[in-house]
């Protein structure tokens, strides 16, 4: 066990994942981060956006909520609001959610008190597209 990654997902109703992975990505607030087998221990926010894990030379990916992440040498703790697997986005309805949200934001003006809201609806909205073009 001394030379795996233990990668566990969390979301606030089950533990959506864990297993031993070679590598895993994060979206931290502070940049995407990469973890490999004897990684130095830190904590990190993590933001919404694309976490992704490789095993067995594949790669798989997931859409995240914000949240935290703990990373020990052996072992990455993913505490995320919601996740959302790749391959359970359907691509056409993620690019009818980015087209709306678009249209969303062009109606706000930056001091309008729904402007932060509807971008980060825009931020998601564009990375379920992009991860479901993955899958």
């Amino acid at each position: 066990m001394h030379d795996e990654l233990l990668l566990e997902i969390v979301t606030p109703d089950r533990l959506a994942f864990s297993d031993v992975v070679e590598e895993v990505t994060l979206p931290g607030v502070e940049g995407e981060f990469g973890v490999l087998i004897g990684h130095v221990p830190f904590l990190s926010s993590i933001k919404v956006g694309e976490l992704n894990y490789t095993k067995d030379n594949k790669k798989t990916y997931y859409l995240v909520g914000e949240g935290y992440a703990e990373v020990t040498g052996l072992k990455a703790t993913v505490l995320v609001e919601s996740i959302e697997e790749a391959s359970s986005i359907a691509g056409e309805e993620a690019k009818e959610e980015l087209e709306a949200a678009q249209a969303r934001l062009a109606l706000l003006s930056k001091d309008d008190p729904d402007f932060e809201k509807a971008k980060k609806a825009l931020d998601i909205a564009e990375t379920r597209l992009k991860i479901a073009e993955k899958s």
